[in-house]
């Protein structure tokens, strides 16, 4: 790709000329997944279609545009020809360009943040842009929400692994992340019985455990703990024993990353990246593993983490599918004017709902919730 800087026109920024296209802005912030590419695809050909129409890129979600010269593609039904099979983003993505808490290198080489709102806005006036899609999960469209509030046209495309997003059904990359985490744990299955050995498998889920849930569901584990129960390890190592007959048998234990003990937090330390506010998670699954050696675990027990194994790879189908309709959704919302909203899928219908509404409420696993209980009846502990 040929990365240029656009000649600025200084037209406002719902000023149009015959000769000109409307143009639009599309970015992918927080970790990639599964299913970005064909969100991209779907909203640069179904712009194309429409004509009246041209989609631009910025690189690294909103760094693209910030920077000088800017860092923009024009995205054409050539550059985004088949790009719907492959993982990741061809547009990039980053964890560290937040515009309300923007990392700046001071004059001694120091780093700071500061708020770049309205110069971000300013920006992409002078660029002509008529409306912004920000794709990313819970925190990219709080930022959404947040600049909508200054005036800016964005609308939000929900995207998260962890499918953390309560106003809808589904979030595109979590279908997939779940397959991969399955196979991967499939494969710890046929291992643990030929050593009568217990397999921790350490799943993504910062807050919430869907990832954990389903596969621990579709991979017939044991033991499922998920940051929404806090686990007991003695309650962990009644439920091994019962599976070991004298020196026979073999357990297999999937946890989620922010599972954390009964009275205890997660684990893991402070991000040393400027403007990065999270904790990064580690250890969980070598946490249980010590505990239950301490509590002489009748067995030989390892570990693995999956990591962002699962964030890679060709999305499913399924995904490809769901992403594709949320980006034709999302141009049609755009023709529409209807901005300050993201996209959802729920009850089978692809639809949209307020910002506000898409961030007011972080979607955990509800103890009462019908696979909880699914889980239980077949036999699967969550430690409590």
């Amino acid at each position: 790709m040929c990365w240029v800087k656009e000649k600025s026109l200084n037209l406002p920024l719902n000023q149009s000329t015959s000769l000109m296209k409307k143009k639009i802005l599309v970015l992918t912030g927080g970790g990639d997944c599964p299913g970005l590419n064909a969100v991209i695809r779907a909203l640069t050909k179904a712009a194309k279609n429409n004509g009246a129409y041209e989609v631009w890129g910025s690189l690294e979600a909103f760094n693209g545009i910030l920077q000088e010269p800017p860092e923009i593609v024009k995205l054409t039904p050539s550059k985004v020809a088949g790009i719907h099979v492959k993982g990741g983003t061809i547009i990039k993505t980053t964890n560290r360009g937040n515009p309300l808490d923007y990392p700046v290198q001071l004059a001694d080489g120091s780093w700071t943040t500061k708020d770049v709102c309205q110069d971000l806005i300013q920006k992409i006036k002078d660029h002509q842009f008529e409306a912004i899609v920000n794709i990313g999960g819970d925190g990219s469209q709080m930022i959404s929400q947040k600049l909508f509030e200054l005036g800016l046209p964005i609308i939000g495309v929900p995207k998260t692994i962890d499918n953390d997003l309560s106003a809808t059904d589904l979030t595109f990359g979590f279908t997939t992340a779940v397959q991969i985490a399955t196979e991967s744990f499939d494969k710890l299955v046929t291992t643990a019985e030929s050593h009568h050995r217990v397999m921790i498998m350490e799943v993504m889920g910062r807050d919430a455990g869907w990832i954990a849930l389903h596969t621990a569901i579709a991979g017939g584990a044991e033991i499922c703990l998920i940051p929404e129960i806090p686990f007991d390890m003695d309650s962990v190592l009644k439920k091994v024993n019962k599976r070991y007959k004298k020196g026979k048998g073999f357990v297999n234990i999937v946890v989620a990353e922010g599972a954390k003990p009964v009275g205890g937090t997660v684990l893991g330390e402070a991000s040393k990246d400027v403007g990065d506010r999270h904790i990064k998670l580690a250890g969980i699954a070598n946490y249980i593993r010590r505990s239950l050696e301490d509590r002489n675990c009748p067995a030989q027990i390892r570990t693995t983490v999956l990591g962002h194994i699962q964030r890679g790879g060709t999305p499913l189908a399924f995904d490809r599918i769901l992403a594709t309709a949320m980006g034709v959704k999302a141009f049609e919302m755009i023709k529409a004017a209807e901005f300050g909203r993201m996209v959802t899928f729920r009850n089978n219908k692809i639809n949209s709902v307020t910002l506000k509404v898409a961030t007011s409420k972080y979607h955990h696993v509800d103890k009462k919730h019908y696979l909880i209980h699914t889980a239980k009846s077949i036999g699967i502990s969550f430690g409590e």
